[in-house]
């Protein structure tokens, strides 16, 4: 029976004719096969391991099919290429793996960190709810790119930054929302993303690897957004009788977004009015009655391409509802735009512009905004709130 094309046999054969021959023109000249077989079956050997020693073990371990990683990369990454360095007889004498973060291997290893680090995370005791809320509304605290951790400069940047700003701005502007708000049934803390300036130990953007200015240490910066933000939680269970806690990816913050998640999730599993947002993706909706609610940060797809992305994820609530809303962040400013069916509402954010933003002239006003929506009329009553002087 005739070789399969790049068979095992045929990958050996040509590893050892260049072993011993030394060379691409004479290996190929002695197996009588033209030099660009000759070379692709070489490179098809060594991406496979094969060797003149290592093909020897492989046959014998696993016949004709050879599958031996020879150098697999460490859990929680994948294996781009590698690049051999030979001896004289065509052996590996060292190999170079090139690797990347495998994503999806990476979110599963974070969220299992998240986990088992929350075990201990001991329950909040139950806050007494109101007596008295208007089931037809739900209203919706907007805090988006609040970059909990960053650093400015107010010389520079027109505005200073930093987490003792934070927190008190945050506290005062949470705190004054809440309190205007209708006696709604349902309150909904939108985080849309980036509430955490940087992502890890070092202060720099995770995709890129650029270097933020950054206020203290990581732990700090995290003990900070727990305290404020389980502060805003509780201060929703006085006011409303069911509280949606939604905690969303940003590109500042992936995994800070993740622990967020899993850390609230236990903070309040115990208290049957406090729902926590667990999802693990960027695309999130919710239905009060004929009115949707959408939230994506705004650092994956474009305003624009939104409403038919939502229509298409979320098809069975976009057709039984009849007022829709998608929420976003990311550019720190107010853009609104209204589609066929649908209103795209982009976020401004309360904090303080960074150097880059002050440099690159990206200025807007900062602000915060609740929204109260009914289940069949959809937007009733929206007001803006600024960061105290």
């Amino acid at each position: 029976m005739a070789a399969r094309p790049n068979s095992p046999e045929e990958l050996q054969q040509a590893v050892d004719a260049v072993a011993e021959h030394k060379s691409y023109t004479a290996a190929a000249a002695a197996l009588k096969m033209p030099i660009n077989t000759l070379r692709s079956r070489w490179v098809a050997a060594r991406k496979r391991g094969f060797t003149s020693e290592v093909a020897k073990r492989i046959r014998e371990q696993q016949g004709d099919n050879p599958t031996v990683e020879m150098h697999p990369a460490v859990d929680g990454y994948l294996v781009k290429g590698t690049s051999t360095l030979l001896d004289e007889n065509g052996n590996a004498k060292l190999q170079w793996v090139k690797t990347a973060i495998d994503p999806d291997k990476f979110r599963a290893m974070v969220e299992a960190a998240c986990r088992a680090a929350a075990e201990e995370v001991k329950p909040l005791e139950e806050i007494k709810a109101p007596e008295r809320c208007e089931s037809e509304l739900l209203t919706q605290y907007t805090i988006t790119d609040y970059h909990m951790g960053m650093l400015a400069w107010g010389r520079e940047t027109g505005a200073p930054w930093d987490l003792t700003i934070a927190e008190r701005v945050l506290m005062t502007v949470m705190d004054q929302m809440i309190d205007a708000a209708p006696a709604s049934e349902t309150g909904l803390l939108a985080q849309l993303g980036d509430f955490l300036h940087f992502d890890s130990m070092k202060p720099i953007t995770p995709e890129h690897g650029h270097l933020l200015d950054a206020d203290s240490r990581y732990q700090k910066v995290v003990e900070v957004t727990v305290r404020v933000l389980r502060h805003v939680t509780r201060r929703l269970l006085m006011k409303h009788q069911k509280v949606i806690v939604g905690m969303y990816e940003g590109n500042h913050d992936p995994s800070g977004s993740i622990w967020l998640r899993v850390l609230f999730g236990c903070l309040f599993e115990e208290n049957p009015r406090v729902l926590v947002e667990k999802s693990p993706r960027p695309y999130i909706a919710y239905q009060h009655g004929k009115t949707m609610l959408g939230f994506h940060h705004g650092h994956l797809t474009k305003m624009n391409n939104l409403p038919l992305l939502f229509a298409a994820m979320f098809p069975e609530m976009w057709g039984a509802t009849t007022k829709r809303y998608i929420h976003t962040g990311h550019r720190h400013h107010v853009d609104e735009k209204e589609h066929p069916g649908v209103k795209v509402i982009q976020h401004a954010t309360l904090a303080a512009p960074d150097a880059h933003s002050a440099r690159g002239g990206w200025m807007s006003e900062r602000q915060a905004v609740s929204m109260t929506y009914h289940k069949e009329a959809g937007e009733i009553i929206r007001s803006t709130f600024l960061p105290p002087e």
